[in-house]
């Protein structure tokens, strides 16, 4: 079957705009958002030569998988494969079909480049240069260390963010070499589709159109690692499942799907919209907005070149939070099938699988769309209660919380910082707190806040923001001289907080409790990590908001 691709290019100048003090979007690297394709390249390529010279005596492991055999790298520390093939390629007739494995072969397939990442609209997001998009993008990505023994080891699954349209597991972000060396883990990291290609929703066109396609994947996926990560060195039957927003969406959706029961046995959702999970009714309403924006009919957009669904999509992407603020126009749906009911609901309901889970947001979520005026997140006080209307006349046996209410728990904040607070609760924290009430009743849950930031982020008014987080996840936190995240100082104590969540990430992985002070979530005592400079624990920390708040789960259907 012929394959059409094309090439990723850099973001646009359009993409960014000047932020504090004339310094731009692009130069700030250390979110994990913004890192110029271009010097991503120099950095991917100076890696590469410093390990081949650095280490002469890499050699090339060769791994049976079950559907043939691949070729990858050992440079004496860590062992990686890249451009896996977990399932056949999604075009033709696929392209609206839930994920197929993939045919075998005989010859050994050289593991050493990323493979092709889903179709995407231009991005923010560094991809790395020479990133090519085609919608045969089902591929993953592995690191073991050297010493790991056939099935010995704990893996570390990523699904990375990007509000369901943007991202890739090439991201050099999402290099796992740290965090495999230094946790003692196998990481996996994947591609699934996005956008138009994994999360909208034609199933109201035919039964010829199957739903959530990105959940479908990431199942695949998982099936891959559980019938071939033994090989890696990974232990089939100890696999975390960690990512970060629309990744964590994904995490807390597939806790509540009883099809992903059994496919891995721990997971960490970092910053989690959990209640962006839409109705098969409202996901038919984005899907005909796309056909329409493509001038297509469903049975058309089986063949539509895929640039005409991405163009689509991105139109969609803005036009439905501008329009109705508060809500994505890509997301899981909730079909009755996968996805048997909103997630958020089942947990409350104690319906999630049981498996310990890691769970939390950032302390300044909000800040980061605030810099980058996207309409995804409602900051302004006309844009929150225009969210409030939509969504008491969607359902209007819904006890929403007043304004005065509501403002309770924000009489300190300022006005003009006061929508970013609202926004952070509303997107991320409470719904982080219901999912995490109804999942502790199952399973142990350990809740944190991402608290820390570095001098340069909180001149640029982002402090811990959306993301901020991940360098120290990964371990990855300077890219090179262009990386201005540290440039005012905070190197130090950054590096001591990365190997802190790092320890406390893998050993959580290992089975183990992340930490002697970090005591599990339940009802009573609401013990929460807040991760800073130093670490503390605090009980109830969000006792505020959840009074204001309430307990109904205020989400749109």
């Amino acid at each position: 079957m012929a394959t059409t691709s094309v090439e990723i290019a850099p973001p646009s100048r359009a993409h960014f705009r000047t932020g504090a003090k004339g310094i731009r979007d692009c130069d700030l690297l250390r979110s994990g958002i913004y890192v110029t394709d271009q010097y991503v390249g120099y950095v991917e390529a100076y890696k590469e030569v410093a390990v081949t010279v650095v280490n002469s005596a890499v050699t090339r492991p060769t791994v049976e998988t079950v559907y043939g055999p691949v070729r990858g790298m050992d440079d004496g520390q860590v062992k990686t494969w890249k451009g896996l093939r977990y399932a056949a390629a999604p075009e033709g007739d696929l392209r609206w079909r839930a994920p197929q494995p993939p045919e075998r072969w005989t010859e050994v397939v050289d593991a050493v480049e990323f493979g092709a990442i889903s179709p995407q609209p231009k991005s923010p997001i560094p991809l790395g240069t020479g990133t090519r998009a085609a919608e045969d993008c089902l591929f993953l990505n592995v690191w073991a260390p050297s010493g790991a023994e056939p099935g010995s080891t704990p893996v570390m699954v990523w699904v990375h963010g990007g509000a369901y349209i943007f991202g890739a597991a090439s991201q050099p972000l999402y290099d796992g070499r740290v965090l495999a060396s230094g946790g003692d883990v196998v990481v996996v990291t994947l591609n699934y589709r996005m956008g138009a290609f994994g999360f909208l929703d034609l199933s109201g066109f035919g039964p010829e159109f199957d739903t959530n396609l990105g959940l479908r994947d990431v199942l695949r996926a998982l099936e891959w690692v559980r019938d071939n990560i033994a090989a890696f060195g990974g232990d089939p039957s100890n696999v975390t499942l960690f990512g970060e927003s629309a990744g964590a969406g994904i995490i807390t959706t597939l806790l509540a799907a009883p099809a992903a029961a059994g496919l891995f046995h721990r997971a960490i959702a970092q910053s989690s919209p959990a209640t962006s999970i839409y109705s098969s009714s409202r996901a038919h309403t984005v899907a005909q907005l796309v056909l329409d924006h493509a001038g297509v009919t469903a049975d058309e957009a089986r063949t539509v070149p895929f640039e005409a669904l991405v163009d689509a999509s991105m139109y969609v992407f803005d036009h439905v939070p501008s329009t109705t603020p508060g809500t994505l126009a890509f997301a899981p749906t909730m079909d009755g099938d996968l996805v048997p009911d909103y997630p958020v609901k089942l947990a409350r309901e104690g319906r999630t699988s049981a498996v310990p889970l890691l769970i939390g947001t950032n302390r300044d979520e909000a800040a980061l769309f605030r810099w980058m005026r996207s309409p995804l997140m409602p900051i302004a006080p006309a844009t929150i209660r225009a969210m409030f209307d939509e969504i008491a006349a969607e359902q209007p046996g819904l006890q929403l919380p007043s304004e005065a209410e509501i403002g309770s728990a924000y009489s300190g904040i300022r006005t003009r910082t006061l929508g970013l607070h609202v926004a952070r609760d509303v997107g991320f924290r409470m719904p982080t707190l219901w999912f995490a009430e109804g999942h502790a009743t199952v399973a142990p849950v350990y809740l944190y806040r991402f608290d820390w930031t570095t001098p340069m982020l909180r001149v640029l008014r982002l402090g811990a923001a959306h993301a901020t987080e991940l360098p120290y996840v990964w371990g990855n936190l300077v890219m090179g001289p262009r990386d201005i995240t540290f440039k005012l100082g905070g190197l130090k104590p950054g590096t001591a907080v990365s190997e802190r969540m790092r320890t406390r990430w893998t050993e959580f992985a290992h089975g183990r409790p992340p930490g002697q002070d970090w005591a599990g979530y339940d009802a009573e005592a609401r013990r929460t990590l807040v991760i800073d400079r130093e670490d503390t624990v605090v009980d109830d920390l969000d006792a505020g908001i959840r009074a204001a708040w309430g307990d109904e789960i205020l989400s749109f259907r």
